[in-house]
């Protein structure tokens, strides 16, 4: 798997986000057919992993966690919907 920076093809969603959250930064990637949005804020960081074709694969949320929240599976809140899953980590401060 490869995550692809497309963050500069979202400027709207990243606009949006940044003006109606609280987070301090937002990245978009590709991996693969999966949309992945990074965020991240004061006291969390969340990734939501978008495939409007299926449901995420287990392999993929790994990928994430461990890649771009750089943390480990017990450590991560999941949240599992169709076809959207999001991952979020407390900051230590």
């Amino acid at each position: 798997m490869k995550l692809i920076d497309v963050t500069n093809s979202h400027i709207d969603l990243v606009t949006e986000q940044l003006g109606s959250t609280d987070a301090n930064f937002i990245k978009v990637y590709t991996l693969g057919p999966t949309t992945v949005i990074f965020s991240g804020a004061p006291t969390h960081e969340d990734v939501l992993l978008l495939n409007k074709h299926r449901n995420i694969k287990n392999a993929e949320i790994k990928y994430a966690i461990d890649n771009i929240l750089k943390t480990t599976l017990d450590k991560a809140e999941i949240l599992h919907a169709p076809n959207i899953v999001e991952l979020s980590i407390l900051v230590e401060q």
